[in-house]
């Protein structure tokens, strides 16, 4: 009786043995959440290339004089190669009107190679070459052949990467480093800060991957505007003298002030057109 016995606890002591190893050790690690619970960006709700506050083709889609109206404070960003992001207020805008604009370089209709951009749809860059060095960069509006020249900006971001750009652009580049107020105060200044040529003729500024127009921060106010003429454009008649160029009223950032159109009090109406 006593081997039988001492064979019995034998035998449940085996099967304890077995089933305990089914359960988890105490000294086992458990699986749980992270020991840094730092926050997490996921690669399922971010992504590089969505800009909320970037404008679509509607914004553009009304005629030149409004549409430079509406561009004063709207943000221009310009993605460079390796990712950096370079960005500017528009403070200074022309407007021409199309074929009816002895300025434009639509007068008369005339399409060429050249200014096809201001026949495309609304929001199609148009950028030339003037002094054979230098870039325009221009919008289209509504209306065939029409379309607005940005003018001036007023820098916000990668203020160094535009003196760098300016820099090695500009004619007698072994001056003086630039002021910040020199960056983007005109049509050619703005385009050598932002990286723009010739190679951005003909996109759409509204889903261009490195080149897009954003919506003025929430809060900001509406500008004063100053209704003014259009600058070096004295061989156009009595187009030379309309009031198409629009600027915010006391920006440093801006090309060229007008202290008369400043002082008249009709300077903001579009009866004169």
């Amino acid at each position: 009786m006593g081997q039988k016995k001492q064979r019995l606890l034998e035998a449940r002591r085996r099967q304890s043995l077995t089933d305990g190893a089914q359960m988890p050790s105490t000294m086992e690690p458990c699986l749980g959440p992270p020991a840094t619970l730092g926050p997490q960006r996921s690669i399922y709700f971010s992504s590089p290339k969505s800009h909320s506050a970037q404008l679509g083709s509607e914004f553009f889609d009304q005629p030149a004089v409004p549409l430079a109206r509406a561009f004063l404070g709207q943000v221009l960003v310009r993605r460079l190669d390796d990712g950096t992001e370079l960005r500017g207020r528009i403070v200074e805008t022309e407007a021409y009107l199309g074929p009816e604009d002895a300025a434009a370089h639509s007068r008369g209709g005339r399409q060429t190679p050249r200014n096809r951009g201001m026949f495309m749809k609304p929001g199609t860059l148009y950028v030339y070459i003037i002094y054979g060095m230098y870039f325009c960069m221009n919008v289209s509006s509504r209306g065939d052949g029409a379309c607005v020249l940005l003018r001036a900006l007023e820098p916000l971001g990668g203020l160094e990467t535009m003196r760098q750009l300016r820099s090695t652009l500009r004619k007698g580049a072994a001056g003086r480093a630039l002021r910040d107020r020199e960056l983007c105060s005109g049509p050619s200044k703005l385009c050598q800060a932002m990286a723009i040529d010739k190679s951005f003729d003909q996109r759409d500024l509204a889903k261009d991957e490195a080149v897009w127009l954003e919506r003025s921060p929430p809060g900001s106010r509406e500008p004063a505007v100053v209704a003014a003429a259009r600058v070096g454009i004295g061989q156009a008649g009595e187009w030379a003298q309309k009031p198409l160029r629009f600027y915010v009223q006391g920006s440093p950032w801006v090309s060229v002030v007008d202290r008369a159109a400043e002082q008249n009090s009709q300077a903001c109406s579009d009866k004169a057109f």
